[in-house]
């Protein structure tokens, strides 16, 4: 399975933009910062003026809805970018972005970045896929929401872990870092209890395999069986 990595659209080291600048004549571009468990990076409101890119952790970006409920928007993991529309106009944050783990977070003002892109078109390039993937992604999740069930949009969000993070080992394909069944629940608009019941079912079919640190995907095919069933 070729890796889908929003990294692979373009062959821009992003690492080295963000985290280890080599361009000489920026840098001081960027700063290194640390969040501990459950600190939070934004708050709806603030500021938009920086972009972000998780050089190790795990952050969860969401937002509220009008009674205070969370809706889970992303959880993002080593190597993602976050807080992209300070470069377009964005002016306050409409969204929250919190450390789900202690993390280390390269903040890079939108100013600075901008100028970047001005200097390197394969930087420009690379936002403009990267906005551009993000937006297929919602609208990808909003049909599913109206015209799948619940089932197959748990095992659907499952193949597209694997095919973003997954690691092959021999015939089979490990994800680590597995987030909780609640992070799956808010990510499929379903239950906890109904994300339980069908990892629980797949378990029992010998599909796949779970604890908290690692998912384990025995038979991939099978899997996409699964997703089709009530299509």
């Amino acid at each position: 399975m070729k890796d889908q990595s929003i990294w692979y659209l373009e062959n821009v080291d992003v690492t080295n933009i963000f985290c280890q600048n080599k361009m000489a004549d920026n840098q001081e571009a960027h700063t290194v910062k640390t969040f501990k468990k459950n600190e939070y990076i934004y708050m709806p409101d603030q500021a938009s003026d920086k972009i972000y890119f998780v050089a190790k952790g795990r952050i969860k970006v969401g937002t509220y809805n009008e009674s205070g409920k969370e809706i889970t928007k992303a959880l993002l993991n080593k190597g993602d970018v976050f807080g992209e529309l300070a470069i377009i106009g964005e002016e306050t944050r409409r969204d929250f972005a919190v450390a789900l783990e202690g993390s280390d977070i390269c903040v890079v003002e939108s100013e600075k970045m901008k100028g970047l892109m001005k200097d390197h078109n394969n930087v420009s390039l690379f936002f403009m896929k990267l906005m551009g993937s993000k937006v297929l992604e919602m609208e990808q999740r909003l049909e599913s929401l109206v015209f799948k069930d619940s089932r197959t949009r748990i095992i659907e969000y499952l193949m597209e872990m694997v095919e973003k993070r997954g690691q092959r080992v021999g015939y089979e394909w490990v994800v680590r870092n597995f987030i909780t069944h609640q992070e799956i629940a808010n990510l499929t608009a379903t239950s906890r209890q109904t994300v339980t019941t069908i990892l629980n079912e797949l378990r029992t079919k010998n599909i796949l395999t779970f604890n908290r640190k690692r998912l384990l995907i025995r038979d991939m095919d099978q899997l996409k069986g699964e997703a089709t069933q009530n299509v």
